[in-house]
């Protein structure tokens, strides 16, 4: 495995964030329809984290790792 795919360049992450908070809503609002959470994040969201939202509402502040999404706090 190559060591960009263990451990993602900041300036990639950085550009995901921002194309995922460039959104105007009609993508968000599709997944949570089709019952897929989103991912997003807002201008008080942690560097590195993001939110995951569920189409039942529930929130979670995560970080990505070789698992999968680790939840660092769930928010209200």
């Amino acid at each position: 495995m190559s060591a960009s795919c263990a451990d993602p360049d900041d300036k990639e992450w950085d550009a995901f964030v921002k194309l995922a908070s460039d959104d105007d809503g009609e993508a968000v609002t599709s997944h949570l329809r089709a019952g897929r959470p989103v991912y997003y994040a807002e201008s008080t969201t942690p560097p590195s984290l993001v939110i995951k939202e569920y189409p039942c509402g529930r929130r979670e502040l995560v970080r990505f790792d070789l698992k999968g999404d680790v939840v660092i706090d769930v928010l209200e």
